[in-house]
């Protein structure tokens, strides 16, 4: 439902009251900072209707009210108003060539933490499942070093331990074999291709091709450190997130097991630009009185990751906002010229 002119300006009002003191806001505090001509009746009728509509609610010890997490996104989506940055302050930690990636990525996760007093969290590069070329080389009687490349230039290595003993020669026809028939391909895509096209090879061949493409899928799915997150500690000074024992046991839950986080990383990493998921809303981060707000970042031009900053649903969006811009935009920088 569309809402007037009135009754966003009183939402507008109680939510930035709310953050700002985190005490239920009454009709007469309304009256005073919203800047609307109104008696307090109608303003109270008003409220009455922004509850009805699920935006605020009434706490049982108070007559004044709060948002619902539906308010806050309402808030955020079309009444927010975003607070310019000076991005000096976090240029200096993510400067291009300053690091190598892994630490501007915990540079990151630490700048997000300490401009917003939360818990910052990096979703580290997604690994390329696809390969551009691979090469096999004998280290020995049956040991062979699979090499495999990315299209972004990435090397990996795998140990092969074989039953047959192959010469370089079969090793440069089966690399050869799988480059020319499968380049670009991700390895899951090859072991099924090969299923049908290796009954033309010989038998020992064949099992060393399928045992590089077992290694290959082995080495693209092992990511390592897939997540970043820092000043998971700054949260317990949060008083509506450690107040209640049951959210506080949730939340570390939430950072100990990332399964969750990590899904709503990945799936904020297929939007553009800044997003906000409130509350319980998103279903992977089950806490009603915890938001995250989160942007993409890139890597000369390719989205391959997510970062983001964990913190109340009460915190100041139009601060936060532009700390997660500045920062994702700076560390595709970094990263892209580093």
């Amino acid at each position: 439902m569309q809402l007037d002119t009135r009754a966003q300006t009183l939402l507008k009002a109680l939510v930035e009251r709310y953050i700002a003191d985190g005490q239920p806001v009454g009709s007469r505090a309304l009256s005073k900072i919203s800047g609307l001509d109104l008696s307090p009746a109608t303003i109270r009728n008003i409220m009455a209707d922004l509850e009805e509509l699920g935006y605020v609610s009434s706490p049982h010890t108070s007559a004044g009210r709060v948002p619902t997490p539906r308010g806050y996104r309402i808030f955020v989506d079309t009444l927010l108003t975003v607070q310019p940055m000076d991005e000096s302050a976090v240029e200096s930690r993510l400067r291009p060539q300053a690091h190598p990636p892994q630490k501007l990525i915990a540079n990151a996760a630490q700048m997000l933490s300490s401009l917003s007093q939360f818990a910052g969290v990096v979703m580290s590069p997604r690994r390329e499942s696809a390969f551009r070329q691979i090469e096999f080389l004998r280290l020995g009687e049956k040991r062979i070093l699979l090499v495999i490349v990315a299209p972004g230039g990435d090397v990996q290595n795998r140990l092969l331990l074989t039953d047959v003993d192959y010469t370089p020669s079969q090793l440069q026809q089966s690399a050869n074999f799988i480059n020319q028939h499968y380049s670009g391909l991700a390895f899951d895509e090859v072991r099924t291709r090969m299923q049908g096209e290796l009954r033309q090879l010989r038998d020992d061949m064949g099992r060393l091709m399928q045992a590089a493409v077992e290694a290959g899928t082995e080495a693209m799915a092992d990511t390592g450190d897939d997540m970043v997150i820092s000043g998971e500690r700054n949260l317990l000074s949060v008083s509506d997130l450690s107040s209640n024992m049951t959210s506080l046991r949730q939340m570390f839950d939430m950072f100990e097991q990332k399964t969750g986080l990590m899904q709503l990383l990945d799936v904020s990493s297929k939007a553009s630009g800044v997003q906000i998921f409130i509350g319980g809303e998103s279903n992977l981060v089950p806490l009603d009185d915890m938001s995250v707000v989160t942007a993409p970042y890139e890597v000369n031009g390719r989205i391959v990751g997510t970062l983001g900053v964990i913190g109340p649903t009460r915190m100041a969006y139009e601060r936060v906002i532009p700390i997660v811009d500045i920062t994702s935009r700076l560390l595709s920088n970094a990263l892209s010229h580093g």
